[in-house]
């Protein structure tokens, strides 16, 4: 599966298996009636929206949302933000702001907040709970350079004011889960507390029945849009991978997927044709092959442009991930940013073609001759390379081994590494990789994805944490022009900084784009309806991004 935008990151822990039919059990043994009851087949009125998380075997009950361990639903259903942006429909939606406005300059947005609006323990939002929830973002997570100070101008009146003219900055302030003064103010360490018991604005921030391996969220009493509370709550199943977690969804155990399906029409849709759907819209991130650039010989573009070229896209995305993707191409840039693509640029595409002759030919010419069907570093050793993927993704694994055979007939070898998630991460985030598929940062424009690729701003070295750029490559050119489109109040002048990044793209190659990361999602409307779809985009399927809430406060339980 793919990752989406504000931030969805691939899997954090995966300890311990659970199959499906615990997973099952699990689901029944909620079926306790009363407020809320769950379990295949009910449709009581009172049934628990049931989701599954393949890339979580076991819970942590941590609803901090500012904690990257935080639990499912967190940011979903606990807390809300400002403004809700989806990427299916590119539409920004009013939520805990009714209206904002930028300055001309570009150095400040004015935001009003909604009035009537409650915490979850009966105390009611204001502009102090946005101020501190920006201080206490900048202390716990950094960031935010741009930023200079947040003032509550009245009550429900909120200003950010920035250090320099700075576009982007709306969609990361507008999208920022906001905390409540009264409680966090009294925590004493913010970046460690589990916030067991959370208080938020969301529609559903009870936690019930908390087991390693499921728990339960139910309705806010006191939330601000009760004929939006239709579903009694939410209960998560935790799983070790794909496979389990989709047997358990094609056997009509939960509702509500995000998971990679193989033949989904024939696994899924097929059982119940009446019942179950999917939509998988190119929303998603760029999923790129991502070589360590700080190890030779992946220092060199030319390199990394002829392992581009060995790399057949085409069955990576018709093989590994069954039709569902698109192939990237030399831009960088996803479907989401069709409206930016250099679609010139993206047609003369040479060195994200498959073609292992012109491949090997371009690794003659850097020096990694082949002698015996072995190619051979400079040294004089074979030139082998390690592939790191979680073990929870069985769709990126069989990625890997079609690179892996690909990079065979240009006399590579490649060996695919498979972990869990967790330690995969970690060797991304401290730069001991070798290579790895990783997804990129996604956002509203593409200002996100080429920062995070191509810039200075988010360099770290090796041994220091990165959270985005593990690949660590940056290009000062890359640097003026993202600050440049940054500081652009008008599309036009954001426009042609996109342009010459995209062509700085294509001549650095500084990752190996693979395919246009699908937005996976499926459910049945058996027991809920009211779900986005192409017809109706309102929000994505995703089950863990910024327009989840769309979706939370849309679906209505069916009652027989």
């Amino acid at each position: 599966m793919a990752p989406s935008r504000i931030p969805s990151r691939r899997p954090r822990v995966v300890l311990r298996a659970v199959t499906a039919t615990a997973a099952a059990a699990l689901v029944l043994s909620a079926c306790t009636g009363g407020a809320g009851t769950s379990g295949a087949g009910d449709t009581s009125g009172n049934q628990l929206l049931t989701i599954p998380r393949e890339d979580l075997a076991t819970f942590t009950r941590n609803f901090n949302p500012l904690s990257p361990q935080a639990a499912p639903m967190t940011k979903e259903a606990v807390y809300e933000p400002l403004v809700v942006h989806s990427m299916a429909d590119a539409k920004d939606t009013p939520w805990l702001a009714t209206e904002w406005e930028e300055a001309k300059d570009g150095k400040s947005l004015t935001f009003t907040l909604r009035e009537g609006v409650k915490w979850s323990d009966g105390k009611p939002l204001v502009a102090d709970d946005v101020v501190y929830t920006f201080e206490l973002r900048k202390k716990v997570l950094g960031g935010l350079e741009y930023l200079d100070k947040v003032t509550a101008v009245d009550e429900h009146t909120v200003k950010f004011s920035f250090n320099k003219a700075f576009s982007p900055g709306f969609w990361e302030i507008a999208g920022q889960q906001i905390m409540p003064k009264h409680i966090w103010s009294k925590v004493e360490d913010p970046a460690k507390f589990t916030n067991p018991n959370p208080v938020g604005t969301g529609p559903y921030t009870e936690i019930e029945k908390f087991q390693a391996q499921s728990y339960e969220v139910r309705k806010n009493p006191d939330y601000w849009q009760p004929d939006k509370q239709r579903i009694a709550g939410i209960q998560m199943l935790a799983f070790s991978g794909n496979d389990s977690a989709n047997l358990a969804f094609t056997n009509g155990e939960v509702d509500w997927t995000q998971s990679f399906i193989p033949d989904i029409e024939k696994s899924f849709v097929a059982k119940d044709k009446e019942h179950n759907h999917y939509w998988f819209p190119p929303a998603g991130a760029m999923i790129n092959w991502q070589l360590n650039t700080t190890k030779a010989p992946y220092s060199d573009p030319a390199v990394r442009k002829a392992l581009s070229m060995a790399v057949d896209r085409d069955q990576i995305t018709k093989v590994a991930m069954n039709g569902y993707a698109e192939p990237a191409d030399c831009t960088g840039l996803t479907r989401t940013y069709d409206k930016w693509r250099d679609t010139s640029l993206a047609d003369s595409c040479t060195w994200t073609t498959y073609d292992t002759d012109a491949a090997a030919k371009a690794l003659d010419a850097a020096g990694y001759k082949e002698s015996g069907g072995k190619r051979k570093l400079k040294n004089g050793k074979d030139f082998t390379l390690d592939i790191s993927v979680g073990s929870a993704s069985s769709d990126w694994i069989s990625a890997a081994n079609i690179i892996k055979q690909n990079l065979a007939k240009v006399g590579i070898t490649a060996t695919v590494k498979t972990p869990d998630w967790a330690a995969v991460v970690s060797s991304y985030e401290q730069g001991t990789f070798d290579t790895g598929i990783v997804w990129s940062n996604n956002g509203a424009t593409p200002y996100e994805y080429f920062r995070d690729m191509m810039t200075s701003g988010m360099l770290k070295p090796v041994g220091e944490k990165a959270t985005q750029n593990y690949h660590r490559y940056a290009d000062p050119k890359a640097d003026k022009l993202i600050d440049a489109f940054a500081a652009a109040t008008d599309e036009s002048t954001q426009r042609e900084q996109v342009n010459a990044l995209q062509k700085l793209y294509d001549e650095d190659a500084p990752a190996v784009p693979l395919f246009t990361g699908p937005e996976f999602g499926a459910y049945t409307d058996a027991r809920f309806t009211g779900w986005p779809s192409e017809d109706n985009p309102y929000a994505t399927l995703g089950n863990r991004n910024t327009s989840t809430i769309l979706v939370l406060t849309s679906l209505k339980p069916v009652k027989s």
